[in-house]
């Protein structure tokens, strides 16, 4: 029996080889290593407005580039949710196209109910709705076009102080120079987006916390109250009476402060939920904006195929801590049990 390569796989193999090696010797000299005149892309840290010909309600004629691909993310995962709903209707539970969305489904339920345990059907179609939003969207931001085709607008140069107005207009027509926008750029390389999200999950939390406890749920947060034995009014001794009464209302002061601080954590959770999410889409914009100017073909593909598995950590990450939120948010303190 033989065994190993044949000559013509081998062969194969050494072309393969020898051709990617040269396309990364082309590469370097065609990027910004070798050639001086290759100019690096430009990258802004808000969304860039793109212009428009026409008014729309509540953006007016510019929009921000983020907003198509957040447009084209829901599209996705509604055509997705047609697409199942059409084949399960048609074919029913033997197309593999139903066969690998449920799969999908599934796994992301068994692995939510490991965390969780029962209460992850209920968290389910939010936390789940995070994570394909999120990981899409940061796919979406690799397609081909995305920070690469948008139209050219020109950028003035602002003012400066103690100038007249004519003065300062003038200058800034001879100092404006064109920059391009691009259409689509990664819906989570914008603040408003991931705040957006982390607003929506923080709130969740408090929803399913209700839903859960019911009116005790808000004493983690409103707890004027005091655990401790309250004084015995039968008591002979006044000093130890007045000591008792004293420790209760300092404990009850103590609870209320708490009890603020945590609705103000509560609050500002919003705020590294929502960053770290948006440092991270953006850290990868970056990278791949720099490599992509440093080589022009090869190098870069790593850097994708890195991106692809940041974009799924990075939904993985999200949606996993909003399942912990709403998991604490539902279990209910010793103090609220005993009532």
């Amino acid at each position: 029996m033989k065994t190993g390569f044949s000559t013509r796989g081998c062969l194969i193999l050494i072309l393969a080889l020898l051709a990617s090696m040269g396309l990364c010797v082309v590469g370097v000299f065609l990027g910004g290593v070798a050639n001086k005149q290759a100019m690096m892309p430009e990258i802004s840290l808000a969304a860039e407005e793109i212009p428009l010909p026409f008014k729309l309600p509540l953006f007016g004629d510019h929009i921000p580039n983020t907003l198509p691909s957040t447009w084209l993310t829901m599209f996705l995962l509604i055509l997705l949710g047609f697409l199942y709903r059409r084949a399960l209707r048609t074919k029913g539970s033997s197309s593999r196209f139903v066969v690998a969305v449920e799969a999908v489904g599934e796994g992301m339920l068994r692995f939510m109910e490991n965390a969780v345990g029962a209460k992850a059907r209920l968290f389910f179609p939010l936390v789940a709705t995070f994570f394909l939003f999120i990981a899409l969207s940061n796919w979406c931001g690799i397609l081909p076009g995305f920070g690469s085709v948008g139209v050219w607008v020109v950028h003035h140069a602002e003012a400066k102080e103690g100038e007249a107005h004519a003065e300062a207009s003038e200058e800034k027509a001879h100092e404006g120079e064109e920059v391009l926008v691009p259409f689509f750029r990664s819906a989570n390389a914008h603040l408003s987006t991931t705040l957006a999200l982390a607003i929506v999950s923080v709130a969740a939390a408090q929803y399913f916390g209700v839903r859960a406890l019911g009116r005790h749920y808000w004493r983690r947060y409103l707890n004027f109250r005091a655990t401790s034995p309250k004084p015995d009014p039968t008591a002979q001794n006044a000093v130890q009476r007045l000591i008792s009464r004293f420790a209760r209302g300092v404990e009850v002061l103590i609870n209320g402060i708490v009890g603020l601080l945590e609705i103000a954590l509560e609050a500002l959770k919003v705020l590294p939920f929502s960053f770290r999410l948006f440092g991270n889409i953006f850290a990868g914009e970056v990278l791949l904006f720099v490599v992509s100017y440093l080589f022009a073909f090869v190098f870069p593909m790593v850097f994708l195929g890195l991106e692809l598995f940041v974009g799924f950590l990075q939904g993985l990450i999200f949606s996993m801590l909003t399942l912990i939120f709403f998991s604490i948010a539902t279990t209910a303190h010793h103090e609220e049990a005993h009532h």
